[in-house]
């Protein structure tokens, strides 16, 4: 069987881009077995990757927040995120998903007549994922060629050749009813708003531990303090400024951790104007403080 994905938290780039590989150049396709509870905070924290992703929920609720949307997914539901879309998934109890990401080009290679007649539509299109509902008929046909798909990865011997053969099938179903509009500019729009998100996200993650205020955001994207709110809202749902404090966190839980510097230090590292102040925004996130993080991270009875 498939083991649990064991990693706590994403990686990501500056550009909030994943970083972690998904198969590998002769055989771009990763499967994954997750319950979002085990990640870092109960988060698998904002990124984007060029590659597709189906997900499937077996067990409990996973809170979705992709594009400019935010929905619960129940048990028995699916879900497809578009290539290069920003997208986060959060979960308050066990929330077993698996999930495949592989690249569009394992579909057909670029430049085909395939891959342009069926795949770079969907991929260019304005449209950033697709929920799947078992009680629709075609979706839940993709959610049973999902589920046939995962078990191949278990104890198929040929599991390549036949993974490659359902996601044609999926691919097929999903592409005849996947709403196309590209021909409308839509799809630029929406990466030139994620363009903008991103440039500001990088500026927060370079200078954190600096004071920093919202016109500074909005210059590293050359727009006005509005446009920045507007961007920021609409693309995580959170002002900047929230999102620079909850970035600050997050840098300091991994130097509780992995480090024994004293709380006052890691709070005046992270940007924090003092300790009570940042044990006091830590609870309130996380529901635990500074101190009980670090020892229950470090196994510390």
């Amino acid at each position: 069987m498939i083991p649990f994905h064991d990693y706590s938290s994403i990686t990501t780039d500056d550009t909030l881009r994943e970083t972690l590989q998904h198969g590998n150049c002769a055989y771009p396709f990763a499967y994954y077995l997750e319950d979002i509870m085990q990640f870092d905070f109960h988060c698998a924290d904002w990124h984007w990757h060029h590659e597709l992703e189906f997900l499937s929920v077996a067990k409990g609720t996973a809170l979705c927040l992709v594009g400019e949307d935010k929905f619960e997914l129940p048990e028995g539901c699916g879900l497809f995120v578009n290539s290069s879309v920003l997208h986060r998934y959060e979960a308050t109890d066990t929330a077993i998903v698996p999930n495949i990401l592989f690249a569009p080009s394992l579909l057909a290679p670029e430049k085909s007549l395939l891959y342009e007649k069926y795949v770079h539509p969907v991929i260019t299109s304005s449209s950033p994922y697709q929920i799947f509902d078992p009680k629709i008929e075609w979706q839940h046909q993709i959610l049973q060629i999902l589920d046939t798909i995962y078990a191949l990865q278990e104890d198929d011997d040929r599991k390549e050749l036949h993974t490659v053969q359902y996601l044609l099938q999926l691919w097929d179903i999903l592409s005849a009813h996947f709403e196309r509009s590209s021909e409308s500019g839509g799809f630029r729009r929406v990466n030139h708003r994620q363009a903008r998100l991103q440039l500001m996200m990088q500026y927060i993650h370079d200078h954190y531990s600096e004071p920093i205020t919202l016109e500074e955001i909005a210059a590293a994207a050359a727009i006005s303090k509005s446009g920045a709110l507007d961007i920021f809202q609409t693309g995580i749902h959170l002002p900047p400024v929230s999102y620079l404090i909850q970035y600050r966190l997050t840098r300091a839980a991994e130097l509780l951790h992995t480090t024994e510097k004293t709380v006052s230090a890691i709070a005046k590292e992270t940007g924090f104007s003092s300790a009570g102040y940042f044990c006091r925004k830590f609870k309130e996130r996380y529901r635990i403080s500074p101190q009980e993080y670090r020892k229950e991270k470090l196994g510390i009875e």
